[in-house]
């Protein structure tokens, strides 16, 4: 069972999806994900968060329980996404978006929004190639804002992931933090936002 770890929905659990179609993130890369980017933010208050590839939605659902202002949450099979819809009631978050549809789908058009923080746990037997089309496709769509961190989640035998320009990897420790078989790969958006949060 997966839990929110902290923050106005602390310790509330969340319904995952049966079979092995999504690999949900252990509470412990959980936890270090958001240490770090709190560390980076200070703190998720008033942030707009993107989850792509959002599985049971606890990534999203957690950024929110510590103090994200809109989370958006796109996780391409219906039947998971309507569990991430009722997670997202389950746990009180009303500013929750669940868009089922795919990832590059959704990254082809246009944002209607930018985004402060975005979270990508892609399948790890998705190709590198399509990595680096959804991460090219956040920044020629207007996804980033201004400085906005951008984190990826893959195998530890996945190579680093192709940053397209206008996405530059952290520097020194902060790039990578390894656990176990997972890697988090962390860059910041270094062009100007194209709209306004």
């Amino acid at each position: 069972m997966t839990r929110i770890i902290a923050g106005v929905a602390g310790g509330r659990r969340l319904q995952t999806p049966k079979g092995d179609l999504t690999r949900p993130t252990s509470d412990r890369v959980r936890e270090a994900l958001f240490s770090a980017i709190e560390a980076w933010a200070g703190s998720l208050h008033d942030l707009r968060f993107l989850d792509l590839y959002a599985g049971s939605g606890a990534i999203g659902l957690e950024a929110w329980s510590r103090g994200a202002a809109a989370v958006t949450l796109v996780e391409s099979d219906r039947r998971t996404a309507d569990l991430v819809r009722a997670n997202a009631r389950a746990v009180g978050c009303e500013v929750a978006e669940v868009v089922a549809r795919s990832v590059a789908g959704v990254l082809a058009e246009p944002a209607r929004a930018s985004y402060d923080v975005v979270f990508s746990d892609p399948p790890y037997p998705l190709e590198e190639a399509g990595l680096a089309g959804d991460l090219a496709a956040l920044v020629a769509g207007g996804w980033l804002a201004a400085g906005a961190l951008v984190v990826v989640e893959r195998s530890r035998r996945s190579p680093e992931p192709t940053w397209p320009g206008g996405l530059e990897p952290l520097a020194g420790k902060r790039r990578l933090k390894k656990y176990g078989e997972t890697n988090l790969w962390f860059a910041e958006a270094t062009g100007p936002a194209s709209l306004a949060p």
